[in-house]
């Protein structure tokens, strides 16, 4: 009976817990963007508030506004809700469509091809992307100087490309097993501190795409740190987000 109790407290506390997120989206130019958005407890309508942008990853993409949250939504509300109050932003990309203007060739039984940089026209999401965060700028509620972006596999690489439409927005930002275009590390090497994640054996993304990131951005003097995981494939945000010092290393950046 009191096992049954405790499961019935740990249930009604998960969905209260989801419940912080709110149903949101954006329309321009005919277009809409559906988004969850997470006010920190105890908001303060008078107050600017840390902003946090998550892009997720290709298998979560549609319309249900509900997808997006399949990965990092705990993540989420243990450190942005209280510990590090900050206003929560999560779209999700339409079916079909990527953050960033990435080609991929694939060939059945070989791992994915990727091309970045193929044009600098941003993709339809991007766009909107890019517009959301610009209305939440003006909006008087964020704290324009900490301002975070994250994403994981096709978000890691629209992490790693918001950066340069978006140079000096970001204070921080934390791309997971990404790729990016080399050619645009210089737009933002100097404005933003990056933290790298990527799996040692990743079968989708290639994870020398993080190492050469890293290396590079390096070199320019970037504040850069990367934390690849032995034997970890695709899935390598469950350990970025299971790191303890992500949420203060986020905070610990400002503009």
């Amino acid at each position: 009976m009191k096992r049954l109790l405790f499961l019935s407290l740990l249930f009604i506390v998960s969905l209260s817990g989801f419940s912080q997120f709110k149903n949101a989206s954006y329309a321009i130019g005919g277009k809409t963007l559906p988004y969850k958005v997470m006010f920190p407890e105890n908001y303060d309508a008078n107050k600017r508030y840390p902003f946090v942008l998550l892009l997720h990853g290709a298998g979560e993409r549609g319309n249900d506004n509900e997808a997006q949250l399949t990965h990092g939504k705990q993540f989420l509300i243990d450190h942005f809700s209280a510990d590090y109050p900050a206003i929560v932003v999560v779209p999700q990309c339409p079916t079909g469509e990527f953050w960033s203007n990435v080609s991929r060739h694939q060939i059945e039984g070989e791992q994915p091809s990727f091309r970045f940089g193929i044009t600098d026209e941003p993709s339809d999401a991007m766009q909107l992307v890019v517009a959301l965060v610009n209305d939440w700028i003006v909006s008087g509620r964020i704290d324009l100087k900490q301002m975070y972006v994250g994403g994981l596999s096709m978000g890691g690489m629209g992490t790693f490309e918001i950066l340069w439409r978006m140079p000096g927005v970001f204070a921080a930002a934390f791309p997971i097993c990404g790729g990016s275009d080399t050619s645009k590390y210089p737009i933002y090497a100097n404005n933003t501190a990056l933290w790298i994640f990527h799996g040692e054996v990743d079968g989708i993304v290639p994870v020398e795409f993080s190492r050469e990131a890293y290396k590079k951005l390096k070199d320019m003097g970037c504040d850069v740190k990367y934390s690849e995981y032995k034997g970890v494939n695709h899935n390598s945000w469950d350990n970025a987000f299971a790191e303890k010092e992500l949420a203060a290393w986020l905070f610990s950046h400002t503009r």
